[in-house]
């Protein structure tokens, strides 16, 4: 067996995260973590609030609270909504935990002591009635190119340019909203990434295996030449800029840049895990001279963080020149978008993870997203879209056979698994068909090809209602019941099959199936051979008829979603 380590990327802390976030990383990667504990390999999937940067700052003054408090709130919410969803993190940290502090100084130490941090003077705009620099985001003021009157120090939303705060016209504060700013010298630390540029190259190209999305991104950025990248920022909430506990002088006002220490986190939260468990131990996860070079590490996220984790994270690790782990594939996914349009909390377009889960249960989502999900290039949800998936594959094929079959055997078999009769050629081809499809399934699942591999499973789940038609028990029971017996024995062992495969995708359902089987949940994986798993339910043992698993959406929730969270418009 073996040992497989996996990260989503770090949701933002700064509210709850709507279904693109979740598409892009933390449901295929829980996806995949299932199955592989389902195989029977020891898996660790590690995640986390990112709680760190200019945005946790000003969401906590929004809502009129300290940073900390705002934070610590904002990480039970994400926590709490995620785990409705079904996401089976082993833990879920905080990037502002004492373990993260520790890791990133250590970190910045040992890039230090090898040359590759180096101290440099900025110009930055600095509020004189705040008495404090500004970040990017904290500064508004005109658009240089279009006269947008509410443009960001980093970028301008109505034209699209990237700015500095010192293109602005006539910049002002958004802490105070005053004008009463300047442009002065401070000193940041900057991590040389130019140093690093063959050896990132040369680690980049060791991972052909990466999908095209992934291996894009990084030779577009070594392409255009790495660039130093300031990892210190003028900010309170954060991480400080110390050694031993000491700050750094001229830098006691100042913490570690959020994209600096974010990814250290993975590291950090894995210590979180282990802190105060005798059978846990992080350096067997994540140090090579401790273990970890038999672990096989997969990232997920989204497009616009691979860069961040291609290159300015491995500079970090390849940098320290220490023996840590670093990602053997890197699972890339482009935007799920709102009706080809952005997600957007303030114009209300769009479903977030809380108020998805007001409406409908989880495995409707978590299906719709993983059958649709956005690898090969962005995928627009539409509320048509979504309706169709969960009616046509969850309600009118899996559901439709699954409760057939259960109320079939009740009425005509006592609910017990029935006695009598010999496989024929139909079963013959059957096993043949899933023998074959299993093995599909277990291929695409093993490449982590999320969408092919939601095909993959709705071809199994059509297999069995195919057979059911073809063999008819409601006929041959008329005549002969050892015939009868046969089939739905082996339509039962077929829905008990669907339960364990079906778990990594839409696991509330797939254990409320096994559950009429007694299985227990999770299940193991099944082999590919399915004249063996299509014979595992003992003759005699009771079956129970779950309520119905899916519930078909009509045209009226659609119109009354569509005017609540937005459509085509």
């Amino acid at each position: 067996m073996a040992r497989i380590l996996i990260t989503s990327a770090l949701p933002y802390i700064n509210g709850i995260k709507h279904l693109g976030n979740l598409a892009g990383s933390m449901l295929p990667a829980d996806v995949y973590a299932r199955f592989k504990r389902a195989q029977g390999h020891e898996t660790l999937y590690i995640c986390a609030t990112d709680e760190h940067g200019t945005p946790a700052e000003l969401a906590a003054t929004a809502a009129g609270q300290d940073v900390a408090t705002y934070c610590a709130e904002q990480h039970v919410l994400q926590h709490d909504v995620g785990r409705a969803f079904g996401l089976s993190w082993d833990w879920f940290g905080r990037s502002s935990s004492p373990q993260n502090h520790r890791l990133t100084q250590h970190f910045c130490q040992a890039l230090e002591d090898h040359g590759l941090i180096e101290e440099r003077v900025d110009q930055m705009v600095y509020s004189v009635d705040d008495k404090r620099f500004l970040p990017d985001r904290y500064v508004e003021g005109t658009c240089p190119h279009c006269g947008f009157e509410k443009a960001r120090g980093d970028q301008c939303d109505n034209c699209g340019n990237l700015l500095d705060p010192t293109d602005l016209i006539d910049p002002y504060s958004v802490i105070s909203g005053s004008r009463n700013i300047e442009v002065r010298d401070t000193r940041h630390l900057y991590l040389l990434q130019t140093k690093m540029q063959d050896k990132i190259r040369a680690w980049v190209d060791s991972h052909a295996d990466w999908p095209q999305l992934a291996r894009s991104i990084a030779y577009k950025h070594l392409d255009e030449g790495l660039i130093d990248r300031g990892i210190t920022r003028d900010l309170a909430w954060g991480i400080p800029v110390a050694k031993d506990g000491i700050p750094r002088p001229g830098f006691e006002d100042k913490v570690f840049y959020v994209w600096f220490d974010a990814p250290i986190e993975y590291i950090a939260a894995t210590q979180e895990w282990a802190e105060g468990a005798p059978d846990r131990d992080w350096k067997r996860w994540w140090r090579t001279d401790e273990g970890a070079q038999d672990v096989r590490y997969v990232q997920f996220m989204g497009k616009d963080n691979v860069a961040f984790h291609t290159v300015s994270f491995p500079a970090t690790i390849l940098g320290s020149e220490e023996p840590w782990k670093s990602v053997d594939m890197l699972k890339a996914f482009n935007w799920l978008n709102w009706y080809g349009g952005k997600f957007s909390t303030s114009n209300k377009r769009g479903v977030f993870m809380d108020a998805a889960l007001e409406i409908l249960p989880p495995d409707l989502w978590r299906w719709y997203l993983t059958a649709n999900s956005p690898e090969g290039s962005d995928t627009a949800f539409t509320w048509e879209q979504f309706a169709s998936a969960v009616n046509r594959d969850l309600a009118d094929v899996l559901g439709n056979f699954v409760n057939r079959i259960l109320k079939f055997n009740e009425s005509k078999f006592e609910g017990v698994v029935p006695a009598g009769g010999e496989p024929g050629p139909l079963e013959e081809k059957l096993f043949a068909d899933v023998s074959a499809r299993l093995a599909d399934l277990a291929e695409q699942m093993d490449a982590i090809e999320i969408r092919k591999s939601a095909q993959a499973l709705r071809a199994l789940w059509v297999v069995g209602n195919e057979y059911l038609q073809e063999a008819a028990p409601w006929t041959a029971i008329k005549t002969d019941r050892d015939r009868a017996a046969v089939i739905v024995r082996t339509a039962l062992n077929l829905a008990a099959l669907y339960a364990k495969i079906s778990a990594p995708f839409i696991p509330f359902a797939a254990e409320k199936i096994g559950a009429a089987f007694d299985l227990p949940f999770p299940a193991e994986w099944p082999s590919n051979d399915a004249r063996v798993e299509l014979d595992k339910l003992l003759v005699g043992e009771p079956v129970t008829v779950p309520d119905v698993l899916f519930k078909k959406i009509e045209d009226e929730q659609i119109a009354e979603w569509t005017a609540r969270f937005g459509g085509a418009e």
